[in-house]
């Protein structure tokens, strides 16, 4: 669940310049936040119930974990289709088969070895051998990325407003600021649509990058199929957890894990996830119980699912190589936007 965080929607190659203060600062922050992290895991590490993981993951039915399996390779599925709406957006010829089939492989290897590996570094790799610019690759991850974090932000802002969730006392943060902050989250997504329905054509200048947001429909089936797909991770959870949590707080949860594993720079959020889910569930769920579904949970939609990138990545390869010339990329969405 280390999913890029950008928010670019459509990008021209960025101005020359020195980088900020605050790039020049994350090089070293961000690097020490991920080892501090780490050491604190391994520092608790001792005090986790190994045993009784390893017992909860024994007494998993054979089908119980072919469902998760199948749940989580829907989602996987379902976050290939994010590429679609960038390949719509942009109007890029890269046929529907090849971008959905980049888009899986780059989430499988985002997962496990994080975003500068998938999410950035192997999308440009198979988007050049399929003959896209630049400028053109940035324009579609940015509309995934966008895709995948606006659903997050419908999701929680929901449950925040619902007051579903129930801040910690340590927090200090109120049930009344906790429900306004959701309102907040759920009226920025309905902006987002109304931006793209009233902006139809416009463009603007960010940073330096040329920013053109997609259609009022396209952004609705961003959010829809956004939602469906954190839905569906949730479920997975849900289910290896025996539904001992309510849905509810199990999606909470998620998303919590999700969004701290963003922020520390660790491949495939190795010890976060566990971390998260022992903190907020502890109480709830026995601990060998707990630290057995978190496992298979990240057997399941984590590792099997990079085996499925590895042979979609040299299966991509090879029909880049022996197609070199088959792509009908080679007129940008910029040549046909009115």
């Amino acid at each position: 669940m280390n999913h890029d965080a950008s928010t670019t929607l459509s990008a021209a190659a960025p101005t020359a310049g020195k980088p900020s203060l605050w790039r020049r600062c994350r090089r070293w922050l961000l690097p020490l936040l991920g080892l501090a992290v780490l050491g604190l895991l391994l520092s608790h590490a001792h005090k986790v119930d190994w045993a009784g993981a390893w017992e909860a993951l024994q007494r998993y039915p054979a089908m119980l974990l072919l469902g998760v399996w199948a749940i989580a390779t829907a989602s996987h599925a379902l976050y290939g289709c994010f590429d679609l709406i960038g390949r719509r957006h942009t109007r890029h010829r890269v046929p529907r088969w090849r971008t959905w089939a980049i888009a899986v492989t780059s989430y499988a290897f985002n997962l496990n070895l994080g975003s500068l590996v998938g999410g950035i570094a192997m999308r440009a790799r198979l988007y050049a051998r399929a003959g896209l610019d630049e400028a053109t690759v940035a324009q579609v991850v940015g509309v995934s990325l966008a895709t995948n974090w606006l659903g997050y932000g419908l999701l929680a802002g929901g449950l925040f407003a619902a007051g579903i969730i129930t801040p910690p006392r340590q927090a200090n943060i109120g049930a009344d600021a906790l429900r306004a902050l959701g309102v907040l989250m759920i009226l920025l997504a309905a902006a987002y649509v109304l931006a793209c329905a009233f902006s139809r054509g416009r463009q603007w200048q960010l940073r330096g990058r040329r920013v053109r947001l997609p259609s009022a429909q396209l952004a609705v089936v961003q959010l829809t199929l956004s939602t469906a797909n954190w839905a569906l991770m949730s479920c997975a959870m849900y289910l290896l957890l025996g539904r001992q949590v309510p849905y509810a707080t199990t999606l909470s949860v998620l998303l919590a894990a999700s969004i701290v594993g963003v922020i520390t720079p660790i491949p495939a959020g190795l010890g976060v996830l566990e971390a998260v889910y022992l903190a907020l569930l502890s109480g709830t769920v026995r601990q060998g119980a707990l630290m057995g579904a978190v496992l298979a949970y990240r057997a399941l939609y984590y590792l099997l699912p990079l085996i499925g990138g590895l042979v979609l990545y040299l299966l991509l390869e090879r029909y880049a190589a022996s197609h070199p010339l088959d792509t009908e990329a080679d007129t940008p969405w910029r040549a046909q936007t009115p």
